[in-house]
């Protein structure tokens, strides 16, 4: 394990590129992705802060900030940085080495419990069902909610990824352990 910087390279560079990654080092702090971000509009995310705390290897304090869990990968912050800095992979890459680290939230890993149980991170209700009814859908998309022989490959791949064993689901009770049935700790 190096700096944050090096593991964000190193990590993310396996996916979008070295190069891609190290455009973090070109963040100038000048704010256009936290002037520009939705989500922070109506939550404590400041992507700018999330960059600089990234840049000071600040690792335990970014890895345990709840707003790193408030970007909706929207790419504003990315389309708009002035300095090409790729804000939003560098922000998905950061969640990633935090959730290897166990550093991931209960929304988030609840997310896996929807994909576990149906297929879906957001399962279709009745409410949707009629809604695509109404403009000449079938109730359900093509997917493990209407085919749910298919469900079971979902949950291979989980266990085969250890996915279900980043997000301590438990199998026996279908939730996250020391999750109660309503989804209360």
């Amino acid at each position: 394990m190096g700096t944050l910087y090096e593991d964000i390279v190193d990590y993310g560079g396996e996916v979008f590129g070295r190069e891609h990654m190290e455009t973090l080092k070109a963040c100038v702090q000048c704010g256009k992705c936290t002037g520009g971000c939705p989500s922070g509009r109506n939550t404590a995310l400041r992507t700018r802060k999330l960059m600089q705390m990234a840049l000071l290897d600040l690792r335990e304090e970014i890895f345990n900030a709840p707003e790193l869990w408030f970007c909706t990968t929207c790419f504003t912050c990315y389309e708009r940085c002035p300095k090409g800095v790729k804000t939003t992979d560098i922000i998905r890459t950061i969640r990633n080495l935090a959730a290897k680290e166990g550093h991931m939230s209960v929304p988030h890993r609840m997310i896996g419990v929807y994909v576990l149980k149906t297929g879906h991170a957001v399962p279709i209700g009745p409410d949707q069902m009629k809604l695509r009814e109404k403009v000449g859908l079938d109730s359900q998309p093509p997917t493990t909610q209407k085919y749910p022989e298919y469900l079971k490959e979902v949950q291979e791949i989980f266990k085969t990824t250890g996915y279900d064993a980043m997000i301590d689901f438990d199998w026996e009770t279908m939730n996250l352990r020391g999750m109660e049935k309503g989804g209360k700790k």
